[in-house]
């Protein structure tokens, strides 16, 4: 029988065991190369190969069985009503409720029990926790979540993450080990587990009990959750417990966007309760709040610093992961760049027909001197003394030209929005560097959520005020100026690493990129910064003004576009960057994203 026939009863099987589980049968199985992901009744999973590798196969079965699961015996209503509306104790709930899930779900099927444990090693081998080293790399949210796994099921989580769950787990089970104890008698009544869960939360402190100490120091936790957060339709909360939901975070991330100019100072409030430095503050998963703040009051003086530069990092792409997982997360990349491939072609080879015309010849006739012209051979042959008979040849000025790509890597890129700067940076480099444009390739995020190490040393320098930034910025150099795209093609797919993308500080990013520009000999330098709003970093803004982060943006752009010979562009990606940038543009669907970057660069050489 054909692989093709094999791999199509395997999909048919596969929607059928799905529909059977969820007790569904409206439930419609898809496949994508992007990450797995489930909406409502559509369910995508990864597409195994055509001849049906084990591993694979395994692989596809545990997130179908997984999103199945979830679609019979999770409540979204409930769990919107329960989950609390701190950003990294909401993690740690949908991540010990997804547990939960997948636990009662898999009693008595050893099947779907094997099959979960495929896809769980699958989402670890990109979870922060394997490869963390010290106890703020920690991602609490899945500590926490293969802690109440090991509780309902008795299964130890995977070796891979055995060191880092060592980091934590004695910390965790200080704090809230009866609670997790109590979570088991309540598996099957999700309301009660709920509350459970939220005493566990109680008990690491990252959510207040009923009664609050009216004289804290650290402000308490004030959950102060909107309308639309409390009546969230639950699944589009659950962020990083099941994969592929970057898109809805964002979605989430915008309702939060609309709720006023009052959430800096809760924030502040929110954040005050993390103080004791521990791995609370690094939820994998967290969304930060984008800030949305009257300019009217902020002070005159405004003094942007860094508490600490020990911990950043100025780091290689193929430096952050081994050889196989970039061939890996490259050959993810490249399935992606197939769905869009004649598309942003098409856009490129435009690009490149304008810049070639740009670097052609031309000539000037009528002249005095210079080249016999041919097509006025008649005339001198009739009058040889006529002038302006002539012609000389002249080249186009276009200047020696590098283009920086900026782009904003922080967890609201995630899913489709990351995909689609990855591909259009992939795209844009093979076209600049075939008409002599060198291009360069540049990412920005933080090395953790909500502080890392920066925020440790902060905390045992007993909490100085003001201390300004207070995380760990992370820049990655995807491919240097210089550098054949042919060279650095594997470290473009970096970006589809699924905890690579964490906060953003923009100002920073801004400047580190600007000066690599500076050092450059060329003629032309463009720096175009592909981003999704405005710079947020929690553990900084949680101890500083609600605006520290976007004053300094405004301060760093006015100056590159007043002083600077860098021309500066930026592109939006559904939030308004126009506020920032004198020179613009806002796009709200990532597909626009490839055609908007082409269109932006042949403006940028069209002016003169």
């Amino acid at each position: 029988m054909a692989t093709d026939t094999l791999l199509d009863q395997f999909r048919e099987a596969l929607r059928g065991t799905a529909r059977a589980i969820a007790g569904d049968a409206e439930v419609e199985l898809g496949y994508s190369a992007d990450v797995p992901a489930a909406s409502g009744r559509h369910i995508k999973v990864p597409m195994p190969a055509r001849a049906l590798p084990p591993e694979q196969v395994a692989e596809a079965r545990g997130f179908a069985d997984g999103f199945a699961l979830r679609l019979r015996l999770h409540d979204a209503r409930v769990h919107a009503r329960n989950a609390p509306a701190e950003a990294v104790a909401r993690a740690v709930f949908d991540a010990a409720e997804t547990a939960r899930v997948e636990a009662l779900g898999s009693q008595g099927y050893a099947g779907i029990a094997d099959n979960l444990d495929q896809a769980l090693a699958m989402r670890l081998r990109t979870d922060p926790i394997a490869r963390a080293r010290t106890r703020a790399e920690v991602p609490l949210s899945t500590a926490v979540g293969l802690m109440v796994r090991e509780r309902l099921t008795g299964k130890l989580p995977p070796g891979s993450v055995a060191p880092g769950m060592a980091l934590v787990h004695d910390w965790i089970e200080e704090r809230a080990g009866d609670a997790l104890d109590a979570l088991a008698a309540a598996v099957g009544d999700q309301a009660a587990f709920a509350r459970a869960t939220t005493r566990m939360l109680e008990g690491l402190e990252l959510v207040q009990g009923e009664v609050e100490p009216e004289d804290s120091d650290e402000g308490g936790e004030e959950e102060d959750s909107t309308p639309d957060e409390a009546d969230d339709e639950g699944d589009e909360g659950e962020a990083e417990q099941q994969p592929g939901e970057g898109e809805v975070e964002a979605r989430g991330e915008d309702r939060r966007d609309e709720q006023g100019e009052g959430e800096g100072e809760d924030r502040a409030d929110d954040m005050a309760d993390d103080g004791d430095g521990e791995p609370g503050d690094e939820g994998e998963g967290t969304m930060p709040v984008r800030p949305n703040r009257n300019w009217s009051d902020q002070p005159a003086q405004f003094d942007y610093k860094a508490f600490t530069t020990a911990f950043d990092e100025v780091v290689a792409a193929t430096e952050l992961c081994d050889s196989d997982e970039l061939d890996r997360l490259r050959a993810y990349l490249d399935q992606q760049l197939v769905q869009l491939q004649g598309v942003v072609t098409k856009l490129a080879n435009r690009l490149q027909r304008r810049l070639m015309a740009q670097q052609s010849r031309s000539w000037d006739f009528d002249q005095e001197e210079g080249m016999l012209d041919a097509a006025r051979l008649a005339r001198v042959v009739i009058n040889p003394g006529q002038s302006l008979s002539y012609k000389i040849e002249r080249e186009a000025e276009f200047r020696d030209t590098v283009v920086t790509l900026l782009i904003d890597n922080s967890g609201s890129m995630r899913g489709r929005p990351i995909s689609i700067a990855a591909i259009s940076a992939d795209i844009l480099a093979r076209t600049l560097e075939r008409v002599g444009v060198k291009v360069e390739v540049l990412g920005f995020t933080t090395r953790a959520w909500k502080g890392g190490q920066s925020r440790e040393a902060w905390l045992a320098a007993g909490r100085p005020p003001q201390p300004g930034r207070l995380n760990d910025v992370r820049h990655i150099v995807y491919k240097e100026a210089d550098e054949p795209w042919r060279r650095a093609k594997k470290a473009l797919g970096l970006m589809m690493r699924e905890g690579l993308l964490k906060e953003n500080i923009d100002g920073e990013a801004l400047l580190w990129a600007h000066s690599r520009l500076i050092a450059r000999a060329e003629d032309r330098k463009v720096l175009m910064v592909i981003s999704d709003g405005a710079p947020v970093d929690d553990s900084t803004l949680s101890v500083n003004s609600g605006s520290y982060l976007e004053r300094h943006l405004r301060q760093v752009i006015g100056w590159i576009e007043g002083r600077s010979p860098v021309e500066l562009v930026a592109i939006g990606i559904g939030h308004d960057v126009t506020r920032w940038y004198s020179r613009a543009v806002t796009i709200m669907d990532a597909e626009q994203l490839a055609g908007t970057m082409i269109d932006q660069l042949a403006d940028l050489f069209d002016t003169p």
